[in-house]
């Protein structure tokens, strides 16, 4: 069993010592509660309640504590993939709802599995969950004092469990002060792909993911063969001529665990049953 996850870039929030201890510490909490769980769970499973923690946290962009859009609004975006169905279930653009990853959840029902604004939000209160406000009062003094984040806010977890499944869920905030209607990766197959040789979750800039298709080049290359290591710098290398600012974290079949990033520093924590590794 392994499991890695991620909390987005370290530069989404301030810089100072406290932040990064507060962080390091929830990660390695989240990643130590959620590999208890996955003893006795599926990936798929386990992938949701290691995000929903983590949307929980308000340290980090995703569900409580997500960024501000230009128009006042809290809009969210989360996916879930299987390694074992290859199925993809997400939403985009949901407003007011505590677990944007559990709405996702829901969705792998049925045959329309990924819903984006008005509808996500519809089907959300169709399915019973409540109206919640995700603001919290940092966000909105940021959002008064006009300070952008440039988009770096995202939470991940890829999993691999005892029988060897692998899944993959990706949550975010947004980037703050975007214009209304802007996709980020995260519910898309460049920020968040799976299938049974890898499964990779992303974090960064939204538009670069996707441009560079990150997550699926990496679980492809795996698949054809490519070791994870080498997979993930081809694929971080085409990053390069446009200045591509991403991070992603991996696990492939064997249970090679890998995380890379464009730029300083993806924040991120990592268990194999022994060992914690949390980002320094």
């Amino acid at each position: 069993m392994r499991l890695i996850i991620h909390g987005g870039f370290f530069s989404e929030s301030t810089t100072d010592a406290q932040t990064k201890a507060d962080k390091q510490n929830a990660l390695k909490t989240i990643v130590t509660k959620a590999y208890a769980y996955l003893e006795n769970h599926s990936a798929l499973e386990t992938a949701v309640y290691a995000v929903s923690l983590l949307e929980d946290d308000v340290l980090f962009n995703a569900g409580t504590g997500s960024q501000i859009q230009s128009d006042g609004k809290i809009r969210m975006s989360a996916a879930l993939m299987d390694g074992v169905s290859h199925k993809m279930s997400g939403v985009i653009n949901i407003e007011e709802v505590k677990n944007p990853i559990e709405v996702a959840v829901q969705l792998m029902k049925y045959d329309d599995r990924i819903l984006g604004g008005e509808g996500a939000t519809q089907f959300a209160r169709q399915q019973g969950f409540d109206v919640f406000s995700t603001e919290v009062p940092q966000r909105r003094k940021e959002y008064e004092a006009k300070l952008g984040t440039k988009g770096l806010g995202t939470v991940g977890c890829v999993a691999l469990d005892a029988q060897g499944r692998l899944a993959v869920a990706t949550s975010t905030g947004g980037k703050g002060f975007e214009m209304v209607g802007r996709i980020s990766d995260s519910a898309t197959v460049a920020g968040n792909y799976t299938n049974e040789f890898c499964g990779v979750s992303c974090t960064g800039v939204g538009e670069d993911i996707v441009s560079n298709a990150t997550a699926t080049k990496i679980v492809t290359r795996v698949t054809d063969g490519m070791p994870i290591k080498e997979a993930f710098a081809k694929t971080f290398a085409e990053l390069k001529p446009y200045d591509g600012f991403a991070g992603a974290i991996g696990i492939d079949k064997d249970g090679n665990m890998f995380h890379k990033d464009s730029h300083p520093s993806m924040v991120f924590a990592s268990y194999d049953g022994e060992t914690i590794e949390v980002f320094n």
